[in-house]
């Protein structure tokens, strides 16, 4: 990555080789190209030790919403480590910042809800979810009922349940997954699933029937919950028909069968609403939470549960004495109060706005690179979320072992924008949430020189 002699030796660059295993990098590769240092951010902007500025265009995880310098962020942070750096919530022990942003979640979640519970990533509110879910229905007296339900081309995280719900092989391999309570069904991916002559409401039909048929299968008094992202995010950026959670929550209703909306990546306007819930029509039983609830300046997540499920949670701790689940940092203070006041800034700034008002021209510029470019098959875009697909002559697949939307990515990184290549040869966009109309030219622009660069490489990898 750095030619020059000062990133040698004894270096942060050298160090990092020799002692850091980084998450979701290949070691030999690491080892032997080194890895990117960032060293600064400035809004949609980062640095990397060089100097050369990026726009960051997925929100480092799709989670900065908020930028990369919010200095009211900073200042909260500074402010609540001088007043209690840290508390628990064991034994109805808690802090004022966490009794504010559970209230606040309360307030706003997307359909009426009771409690929230916090911990401190997508992955643990996905893992905590399965468990109240188990929780609650050994409450009714159906202990059977615990098989869970997520989708081929999902993400819900890196935990042992989490993985085994994720639909991508990469997350499993290599780690004996999916445990075996974990069933997976179709994805609503209408541009690569659906049949020829297909409607989009058809196919949302063909999928809720195929979810019934996966239950009658299993047996509907063994299956607990359905997990499913609104807009599924690493799996490709896949945005569901309207018509499919409707159709999805009567199969569900008419079983029994919890919902649980994974919104970490949808959650906090990126999809032009508050939440993915209410853009695609979902009414979840728990709401899982992350990322931009805290514009990811310290680590927090949420798990939010409808009276539905927290009724028979609280008999059953009556029972047992306890609700013995928890984690040293749930409800942490610092990263609660920068919650807060993360979600108080989209508040008081009109966030959601927008993301309203710029989604139009995000999508049109995401469409002209798909028109421009003879080796991209599909664009979509919802809000301030969108992809590319890579394919050609309609949708021909390019030899997945060529990993031409990695090698694409490369170029546009090159070019001054990091974005994220995905399985399925898909690249991802995601930029923060702040971003301003000449920003989006800005980013797009020089994507768009990326691209044309591309071109004679795309063509070799035919």
């Amino acid at each position: 990555m750095y030619d020059n002699e000062k990133f040698l030796g004894n270096s942060d660059y050298s160090k990092d080789i020799e002692f850091h295993l980084h998450s979701y990098t290949h070691p030999q590769t690491l080892e032997d190209e080194g890895p990117h240092i960032l060293s600064k951010g400035d809004g949609i902007y980062v640095y990397d030790e060089t100097g050369k500025k990026f726009i960051e265009g997925m929100s480092g995880l799709w989670c900065t919403s908020l930028g990369f310098s919010e200095k009211e962020l900073v200042d909260t942070i500074s402010e609540q480590l001088k007043k209690l750096p840290y508390y628990h919530s064991f034994a109805g022990k808690t802090a004022n910042p966490a009794i504010n942003l559970a209230e606040h979640l309360i307030k706003i979640s997307p359909v009426p809800m009771s409690k929230v519970y916090f911990a401190n990533s997508g992955s643990e509110a996905n893992d905590s979810a399965i468990k109240m879910v188990w929780y609650y229905n050994l409450a009714r007296g159906l202990p059977e009922k615990r098989k869970i339900i997520s989708r081929k081309k999902g993400y819900h995280g890196v935990t042992l349940a989490a993985a085994s719900l994720t639909g991508l092989p990469y997350a499993q391999n290599g780690f004996s997954l999916p445990l075996e309570f974990v069933r997976h069904t179709m994805t609503p991916d209408y541009f690569n699933e659906a049949n020829k002559n297909e409607s989009e409401e058809q196919f949302s039909d063909r999928l809720a029937s195929e979810l019934e048929n996966l239950i009658l299968k299993e047996g509907p008094e063994t299956v607990a919950a359905f997990f499913a992202e609104p807009v599924m995010g690493a799996g490709g950026v896949i945005i569901p028909p309207k018509s499919y959670f409707p159709k999805v929550q009567k199969v569900l209703e008419k079983y029994d069968i919890l919902l649980v909306a994974d919104e970490v990546i949808c959650g906090f306007g990126r999809t032009g609403n508050m939440w993915g819930s209410e853009t695609f029509s979902i009414r979840p039983d728990i709401v899982t939470a992350a990322k931009a609830l805290s514009s990811a300046y310290l680590p927090i997540s949420a798990v939010i549960i409808s009276e539905k499920v927290y009724g028979p949670i609280k008999d059953q701790a009556n029972e047992l004495g306890i609700f013995g689940h928890g984690y040293t940092y749930s409800a942490h203070p610092v990263c609660a109060a920068v919650a807060m006041k993360a979600q108080q800034i989209m508040i008081d700034r009109n966030i959601i706005a927008n993301v309203k008002q710029l989604s139009k021209l995000f999508n049109e510029r995401i469409q002209n690179i798909k028109n421009n470019s003879w080796f991209l098959s599909h664009s979509r875009s919802v809000g301030l979320i969108g992809a590319v697909e890579f394919g050609y002559e309609g949708n021909k697949k390019f030899d997945i072992k060529n990993k031409i939307a990695a090698k694409c990515a490369k170029i546009i990184q090159e070019n001054g924008v990091i974005l994220r290549a995905l399985p399925g040869d898909i690249i991802g966009f995601c930029p923060p949430l702040i971003i301003k109309e000449e920003q989006i030219n800005e980013m797009f622009d020089k994507i768009d020189i990326a691209f044309k660069n591309f071109d004679e490489m795309a063509f070799n990898l035919k």
